[in-house]
């Protein structure tokens, strides 16, 4: 049985960790605030854009080429991977990473890069040997800003485009449906899927009733300016969403830390009452004995 001095420092010690997990839950929830109201700005508009250049894009003429719209192979594929620079976040990081290697699995057969967002995926697959970038303090500071979500998605154009080998680029990232709950989401980026029209569509497929639109640039104009900004806009609401996700999954996680701890302490308390009893009872039955022998 372990001595009371031994149960009082454990005792401290639980304690201190407690006073740290519950000013942890108290940061994430201010931060997710701001990240949840930046996400629930920033999702209709990215829904609505995919919507336009989808509906856009199906409108071309057949012969109409761009480098982001048209189909390529089925071989190589560039995965960028949003997780987080910090721990504490329970299965944040690793729903992510499981949800990576399962995509990995389900492609055996083709070449898979990845251009990781966030130091838990960087440092996981950086020994793997499949690590083409890496882009490290992104979401760290609980908020994402524009001209860094920029960075990422011309980095993402500029593989695409430059190497035509590669065929298809995804995000993998935590999209934010409330504080106990993140849905990991694999979406493709690239390239940009047109809009099936009524005859194109198949059976299977949900058909697309198209807007007529009145174009007043020629299609290469208007697409060299719309397709970047809507992977832009992607990967923005992609950082966003898992910013959202990450901070939830923190207050949650320190909640139920904060909870166990208390748990722990009433459990050591508890102890430290019986062994400091026992050693009381110890103590009077040597002065009653004592007192008898004499």
């Amino acid at each position: 049985m372990p001595n009371l001095l031994d149960i009082r420092r454990r005792l401290k010690s639980v304690k201190n960790t407690q006073q740290i997990t519950k000013a942890m839950k108290m940061v994430s929830a201010a931060k997710l605030k701001r990240a949840q109201d930046r996400v629930v700005t920033a999702r209709p508009f990215a829904n609505k854009m995919i919507e336009v250049l989808g509906e856009l894009a199906g409108r071309t003429d057949e012969n109409f080429h761009h480098p982001l719209l048209d189909e390529r192979g089925d071989q190589r594929y560039l995965v960028v991977l949003i997780t987080a620079d910090k721990g504490l976040c329970g299965a944040f990081n690793t729903n992510l990473i499981k949800a990576a290697q399962a995509f990995v699995r389900e492609h055996a057969g083709k070449t898979i890069e990845i251009v990781a967002v966030g130091r838990k995926g960087r440092d996981f697959f950086r020994r793997r040997g499949v690590l083409k970038g890496e882009y490290i303090g992104l979401t760290g500071k609980g908020r994402v800003d524009f001209a860094e979500a920029i960075e990422v998605a011309r980095d993402v154009i500029k593989r695409f485009t430059e190497d035509q080998a590669l065929d298809k680029a995804f995000v993998i990232y935590n999209e934010f449906k409330s504080v106990l709950q993140q849905r990991v989401v694999v979406e493709q980026l690239l390239p940009v899927s047109r809009a099936k029209t009524e005859s194109e569509a198949t059976p299977s497929s949900q058909p697309v009733s198209l807007v007529d639109y009145i174009y007043e640039q020629p299609p290469a104009e208007m697409f060299s300016q719309l397709l970047p900004r809507l992977i832009e806009t992607q990967i923005f609401r992609a950082l966003l969403e898992s910013v959202a996700s990450e901070q939830g999954a923190r207050m949650t996680a320190m909640d139920s830390a904060s909870k166990n701890a208390s748990e722990l302490i009433d459990s050591l308390t508890l102890n430290m009452n019986r062994v400091r009893q026992a050693a009381i009872t110890n103590e009077i039955i040597e002065v009653v004995s004592g007192a008898a022998a004499q």
